[in-house]
C-alpha cells in the first residue's frame, strides 16, 4: 500500500524581552532555581497579570514578517490543565481570537511554501528537576511566565526533510528580525511536531500522534522518521492509530506515549477574566513596519541581482543578519583602499567567508558576530591580496594570525616577510637558471609533456619559498621556453 505522509509544526518561540509575560520577573537563563519568579509567576492570591508590551510588538513584528493578518483585538484565555510546574492550575494563552493568524513560509532554497495558520501568545510553564533526590523531585519556577509565540503551521509537510527545513528557515527568520535568540540548547526554539499517515487513495486525514519539545534539527528529523516507520508498522498489521501525545527517546532513537490526546473542549478555554482584550491600533503596527529590517529572501535577492551571486553563495551569506552585514561591511571598506580593479571582488569577498572565515568559526564554535577579525581588517587582507603583496597562500596565513593575535594585517606582513615577490626583473634571473639546471624538463616540455612545465614552475617556487608571483613566473617561464 502507498501511504503518505502529513506533518504540521507547532513551534515555540521564545521572545527576547528582559521580563515575563505577564510579570516583571527577569528571564535570564541559568539562574538558580526559584530566583527569578515573582508573586504573579507563583501564582500567589490577590496577584493580577499585566502585558508586556514589547511581547506584543515582537508578535507584531512576525506577523508582518510572514504576510498575516494583525488583529486588532485579540484575547487571552485560560486553558485549564494541571502540570506540578503550573503554579496557577492554567496557562494563559489565546485560543478563539489569536494575535495573529495566517501568513506563510517559503522555506530557503526551495520552491516549497508552508502555510501558517495562527501565532499566539502565550506562557511558559515551569521545569520538574528529577535529578536531584533518588525519591523526590523539584520544581524549578524560573521559566514560569517566559513569553512565548507558537508558530502554527498548516498540515502542509510532508517529510522529515521538509520539516527540517521548515524549522531552519522559520529559525533563520525569528532570529533574523530580532525576537527570538534561537538558542535550542537553552529551549529558546522547540517544536512539537503532529505526524499523521494515510492510504493515498483516502481523502481523509489520519489519525495524528503528537511528537513533544524537540529541541534540535536532528532530533526533529530523528523523531518524525521513527513515528512515520512505526504508525505504518501499526497499520500494516491491522491495528488503528490511537491520538496521543508522545515523547522521543533520543537514546534509544523511539518515541514513547506521555498521555491520551487532549481536544480543545478537554482544556476548557475561557476568557481570561484578569486580562482586557489586546487593542493593537493601525498606528502601532505602522510604526512596527517602519522599523523592520530588509528580510532575509530580499537580501538574498539582492545579493544575486547586484553582486552577482550564485544562490550558493547568496543563500548561506543571507542566513543571518550577522553574516550579510559582515559581507557588505567588507565591501564597502574593502573599495575605500585603492584598487587597480574592482572586478569580482564580490565573489572574492565572498568565497574567503564561506572558505576561511566559516572554517575558523564552525571549529571554534562561534558566530560571525563573534569573529576576531572584524570587516575592516578582512577588508585590508583581501586588498594586499589584490595588490599582489600576498599570494592566496600567505594569505592564509596572515588571516590564521589575525585570528590568533589580533595584530594588523601590514604589521604581520612586515614582520614576518611574508611579502610576494613581483619583481619581474628578480624572477627573470630565477626562470633562467631553473631552465639552465632542468635541461631534461625542458626537452620533456618541447615533446609536449605539459607537466614538465608544472614541474619548472614548482622549482621555481621552492627556490622563492613561495613567495614569487604565480602570475608573473608562469609568463616569463612561457617566453622563456618558446624563445
Amino acid at each position: 500500500m502507498d501511504w503518505v505522509i502529513t506533518i504540521g509544526l507547532e513551534t515555540h518561540v521564545q521572545l527576547n524581552t528582559e521580563s515575563k509575560i505577564f510579570s516583571g520577573a527577569p528571564t535570564k537563563f541559568g539562574s538558580p532555581p526559584n530566583s527569578q519568579a515573582s508573586f504573579i509567576d507563583l501564582a500567589l492570591p490577590g496577584v493580577l497579570p499585566v502585558i508586556n508590551r514589547k511581547a506584543v510588538e515582537y508578535a507584531i513584528r512576525f506577523g508582518l514578517a510572514t504576510g498575516g493578518k494583525i488583529n486588532s483585538n485579540s484575547i487571552f484565555a485560560r486553558k485549564n490543565y494541571f502540570y506540578p510546574d503550573l503554579p496557577k492550575g492554567y496557562q494563559i494563552s489565546q485560543f478563539e481570537h489569536p494575535i495573529i493568524e495566517g501568513g506563510a513560509i517559503k522555506i530557503r532554497d526551495n520552491d516549497k511554501t508552508v502555510r501558517l495558520t495562527r501565532a499566539h501568545l502565550e506562557e511558559d510553564a515551569g521545569k520538574s528537576l528529577h535529578d536531584k533526590h533518588p525519591t523526590q523531585s523539584g520544581i524549578d519556577l524560573n521559566r514560569a511566565g517566559t513569553p512565548l509565540l507558537e508558530i502554527v503551521t498548516e498540515p502542509d509537510i510532508e517529510s522529515s526533510e521538509e520539516a527540517v527545513n521548515y524549522a531552519k528557515t522559520l529559525h533563520e527568520l525569528v532570529t533574523w528580525i530580532g525576537i527570538c535568540s534561537g538558542n535550542m540548547q537553552e529551549g529558546n526554539f522547540r517544536c512539537d511536531a503532529n505526524v499523521s499517515i494515510k492510504d493515498a487513495k483516502s481523502s481523509k486525514l489520519g489519525t495524528r500522534r503528537e511528537i513533544k519539545n524537540l529541541n534540535s534539527f536532528r532530533f526533529l528529523k530523528a523523531a518524525i522518521d521513527y513515528e512515520v516507520d512505526w504508525q505504518i508498522a501499526q497499520l500494516e498489521d491491522g491495528n488503528k492509530i490511537e491520538q496521543a501525545t508522545v515523547l522521543y527517546d533520543s537514546i534509544k532513537n523511539e518515541t514513547r506515549l506521555m498521555r491520551s490526546k487532549e481536544d480543545a473542549h478537554d482544556y476548557r478555554y475561557f476568557a481570561d477574566p484578569d486580562l482586557l482584550p489586546l487593542k493593537i491600533d493601525l498606528e502601532i503596527t505602522n510604526k512596527i513596519k517602519s522599523e523592520m529590517p530588509e528580510l532575509p529572501e530580499d537580501v538574498k535577492a539582492r545579493f544575486e541581482a547586484n553582486y552577482g551571486l550564485a544562490s550558493t553563495e547568496s543563500i548561506p551569506l543571507s542566513a543571518n543578519r550577522a553574516t550579510a552585514t559582515f559581507f557588505e561591511h567588507t565591501l564597502f571598506s574593502l573599495k575605500q583602499n585603492e584598487l587597480k580593479s574592482t572586478d569580482n571582488i564580490e565573489k572574492l569577498v565572498a568565497n574567503w567567508i564561506l572558505g576561511e572565515l566559516f572554517a575558523k568559526l564552525n571549529k571554534e564554535g562561534l558566530d560571525t558576530e563573534k569573529s576576531p577579525i572584524k570587516p575592516a581588517d578582512f577588508a585590508k587582507l583581501i586588498a594586499r591580496q589584490l595588490d599582489g603583496t600576498l599570494s592566496s597562500k600567505m594569505a592564509k596565513k596572515v588571516f590564521a594570525e589575525v585570528w590568533d593575535t589580533g595584530k594588523d594585517v601590514d604589521q604581520i606582513i612586515s614582520a614576518s616577510d611574508l611579502q610576494q615577490i613581483t619583481d619581474s626583473s628578480k624572477i627573470d634571473k630565477i626562470v633562467i637558471q631553473i631552465i639552465s639546471d632542468n635541461s631534461s624538463l625542458v626537452d620533456d616540455y618541447k615533446s609536449g609533456k605539459e607537466k614538465a612545465f608544472n614541474a619548472l614552475i614548482g622549482q621555481i617556487m621552492k627556490i622563492t619559498k613561495g613567495k614569487a608571483d604565480p602570475k608573473i613566473v608562469s609568463n616569463l617561464l612561457k617566453k622563456k621556453l618558446q624563445d
